[in-house]
C-alpha cells in the first residue's frame, strides 16, 4: 500500500508515517512533509505526478490563507477532493485529529466504511472553509448581502464549554475564519472556571457595549442588557456610576471595560459592596482588552469571577441571525455619531449638557432590548427599560430604576411612541429633555405632552431596534 503525506501542518506527522513504515506502507511525501520525513531520518519518495487511485491513504492540511492569490493552492484541495470521493479505496485525512485513530484502526485490521465516510466528510468541509475565505477576500465587501453565501467557522476545541443554554444542552464556541480575530470569540480567559454558552453570549454583548463607546468606559450587564453604564476620563469613576446605575442588578453580572484594567480600578471592585445584602459584590465575567500585573493578581483573589482578555478590533462583517430552515442577514448598526441630526420638535431647546447626554443615551439604546427606554445623566446610565411588550412599561421600568434621580435627567427612546402616554409618563417623572425617531401619526400629541411639561424634545429620523 502507498501513502501520500503532503501535509502543510507537520504536527503528528512523523508518528503518522512511523507508523504507516511499520505496517509496511510506502510513502511519498509533497510539500513541508518531504523535509519533515528526510530529517526524521523516515524512509520516503517524491514523485512528481500522483494518480488517487494507486493511493491508499491521502494526508494533507491547507495552509491558512493569508491573504495573497499568489499562495492559493489548486492542487491540494483537488486531491483533497478527489481522495474524498473515491473514499471507499482511499483514506483521506485533512487534519492531525484523525492520526491516531486511523493508525489504530489500520493496525487492528483496517478502516471501517463508516470510518472512511466521516473522514471524507471533513475533508469536503476542510475544502470548502479553504474556499469560503479566499470568496471572502475577493468580495471585500463588508456591506454585501449576495446571492450565494457561505460561513467559514472553525471550533475552538481547546475551549471546553460546560454546557450550552441549559445544562442539558451542549455547547461549543467556533470562529470564524480568515474574519478579524477582534471580539469576544477570540478570549483568552486568565482565571476562573470554564464559560457556559451564556457567559459567552453575556460575554458578546457587554464587550460589543463598551468598545462603543470613544472615552473610556465601564458597563454592567445582566441578561444581554446593559443595567449600569458609564464613561469618565477616570475609569474608576466611570466603574462606580456604572455599578450605582443598578447594584442589585450588577451582583452577578458581567463587568466589561474598554480601557486596560490597573491596580487602583481592580481594587475599587474588590471593594464593592451589593446594596441589597451589604455582602461583597460578586461578578460572573470582567472583561478588559488588559490588565496590570496587580490588577491581574488583585482580581485572581476572587475565587469565581472568570477574567477574560479580548482583542479590540472590528469584529464584525454581517450580523447573522437564526431562523427555522435559515438564517437572516444584515449590516451591523454602526451608523457614525456624525452623521445623527437631532431636529428640536419641542418649543424649548436643548441646553449644550442636555444634547450631549442624548447623544449619549442614543448610543446606549442600542445596546438595550427592544422596547428601549434609557435614563441618563452626565454620561451615565440611570435606568432602563427593555424587552417589553409596550413602551410605557419600558418607561415606567426605567423611571422606578433611577427613582428620584430621574428627575433632570435625559430620555431616549429607540423608536417612536405610538401614543402620548410614554411621553407623560416621562414629564411626570421630571424628565428634562428626550430624543426619540418620530414619525408617528400621533406626534402632535407626544410634541404637545413635552412642551406642557417644558421638556426639550428631539427627534433622530432613525430608530434602533434591537430584538
Amino acid at each position: 500500500m502507498r501513502a501520500l503525506l503532503a501535509t502543510h501542518d507537520t504536527a503528528g506527522l512523523i508518528d503518522l508515517a512511523g507508523g504507516l513504515r511499520g505496517l509496511g506502507w510506502d510513502l511519498i511525501t509533497m510539500n513541508e512533509a518531504t523535509e519533515a520525513l528526510k530529517g526524521a531520518g523516515i524512509e520516503a519518495t517524491s514523485e512528481g505526478v500522483v494518480r488517487i487511485e494507486d493511493i491508499g491513504l491521502l494526508a494533507i492540511n491547507l495552509p491558512p490563507f493569508e491573504g495573497s492569490l499568489a499562495q492559493v493552492d489548486l492542487e491540494a484541495p483537488a486531491l483533497l477532493r478527489a481522495a474524498a470521493k473515491d473514499h471507499e479505496s482511499t483514506i483521506v485525512l485533512c487534519n492531525t485529529a484523525g492520526y491516531e485513530p486511523t493508525l489504530a484502526s489500520l493496525k487492528a485490521g483496517g478502516v471501517s466504511a463508516e470510518q472512511r465516510k466521516a473522514l471524507a466528510a471533513k475533508a469536503f468541509q476542510h475544502v470548502a472553509l479553504y474556499d469560503t475565505v479566499v470568496a471572502r477576500h475577493l468580495r471585500d465587501d463588508a456591506t454585501a448581502l449576495p446571492d450565494e453565501l457561505t460561513i467559514a467557522l472553525k471550533k475552538r476545541s481547546e475551549l471546553e464549554l460546560r454546557y450550552g443554554e441549559n445544562p442539558h444542552q451542549a455547547g461549543a464556541l467556533y470562529l470564524e475564519a480568515g474574519a478579524s480575530e477582534a471580539g469576544v470569540s477570540g478570549y483568552k480567559q486568565l482565571h476562573g472556571i470554564p464559560m457556559s454558552f451564556n457567559n459567552v453570549l453575556d460575554a458578546d454583548a457587554a464587550w460589543r457595549t463598551t468598545t462603543d463607546f470613544p472615552d473610556p468606559t465601564v458597563v454592567v450587564v445582566k441578561h444581554l442588557n446593559p443595567c449600569g453604564l458609564a464613561s469618565h476620563e477616570d475609569l474608576k469613576v466611570a466603574y462606580q456610576r456604572a455599578l450605582a446605575g443598578d447594584p442589585i442588578s450588577a451582583f452577578g453580572g458581567i463587568v466589561a471595560c474598554n480601557r486596560p484594567v490597573d491596580a487602583e480600578l481592580a481594587s475599587t471592585m474588590r471593594s464593592s459592596v451589593s446594596p441589597s445584602s451589604g455582602q461583597r459584590m460578586r461578578f460572573d465575567i470582567i472583561i478588559a482588552p488588559a490588565y496590570s500585573e496587580e490588577a491581574l493578581a488583585a482580581l485572581s483573589k476572587w475565587r469565581d469571577v472568570r477574567i477574560l482578555e479580548v482583542p479590540t478590533g472590528d469584529a464584525f462583517t454581517y450580523d447573522l441571525r437564526r431562523v427555522g430552515g435559515g438564517f437572516l442577514l444584515q449590516e451591523p448598526d454602526r451608523k457614525p455619531d456624525d452623521a445623527l441630526e437631532l431636529n428640536v420638535a419641542s418649543q424649548r431647546e436643548p441646553t449644550e449638557e442636555e444634547l450631549a447626554d442624548l447623544r449619549f443615551a442614543w448610543r446606549v439604546c442600542k445596546h438595550v432590548k427592544s422596547n428601549a427606554i434609557v435614563l441618563v445623566k452626565d454620561r451615565s446610565l440611570l435606568g432602563m427599560g427593555a424587552g417589553q411588550p409596550n413602551r410605557v412599561t419600558s418607561v415606567k421600568l426605567a423611571v422606578e430604576r433611577a427613582g428620584e434621580r430621574a428627575r433632570g435627567s435625559v430620555l431616549a427612546s429607540d423608536a417612536f411612541f405610538p401614543f402620548f402616554d410614554g411621553m407623560a409618563a416621562a414629564a411626570a417623572a421630571g424628565i428634562a429633555a428626550a430624543a426619540e425617531p418620530g414619525g408617528s401619526v400621533r406626534d402632535a400629541e407626544v410634541i404637545a405632552i413635552a412642551d406642557a411639561a417644558g421638556m426639550a424634545l428631539v427627534l433622530t429620523g432613525e430608530r434602533h431596534f434591537r430584538h
